[in-house]
């Protein structure tokens, strides 16, 4: 049997290929024939912008000297060097609390993202797109501190909830 086998294959590797050489040969000989002239570029008519009585959009008006810009009173704002956690790509309604763990002296939520992955999170780590940071995490519950924004340049603290699912 491996005789017959390996007889089949050298019979294929070795098939006439004159017809296909001499084929090649015909299509390289071939004369290419005159390339066609380039395409016409359309001309684009120029337009040259006169603000007449508009104001220069790089200049600072009066109509904007008495606002007070907007500041943060008490500098709460996400740091924006902080390396974002895996579950702060999935909103809070997305994921679920499924159970918790004790480890070492250490309590850890039990999370299942959509996707169907469980996660172990503690106290300090990140979750959902609000940059929400677990504060306590109880048999029932994983409780957040999230910093959402208001206003441009303007921060506020809300308190999220991750409820135990059945």
């Amino acid at each position: 049997m491996p005789t017959l086998l390996s007889v089949l294959l050298v019979a294929c590797g070795s098939a006439d290929q004159s017809d296909l050489e001499e084929y090649a040969k015909k299509v390289k000989a071939r004369d290419p024939g005159p390339i066609g002239p380039l395409p016409e570029v359309k001309q684009i008519d120029g337009f040259i912008y006169e603000p007449g009585e508009r104001r220069d959009p790089f200049v600072m008006d009066n109509r904007g000297a008495g606002v007070p810009a907007a500041t943060a009173g008490n500098n709460l704002a996400p740091d924006p060097m902080r390396r974002k956690e895996e579950l702060e790509g999935f909103a809070l309604d997305a994921l679920r609390m499924v159970g918790t763990l004790e480890q070492n002296q250490t309590t850890w939520g039990l999370i299942r993202t959509p996707n169907g992955i469980l996660h172990r999170v503690r106290v300090g780590n990140y979750l959902g797109m609000n940059n929400g940071q677990i504060v306590s995490i109880s048999d029932t519950a994983i409780q957040l501190t999230e910093i959402v924004s208001e206003n441009p340049g303007e921060w506020r603290e809300r308190q999220a909830t991750v409820a135990l699912t059945q």
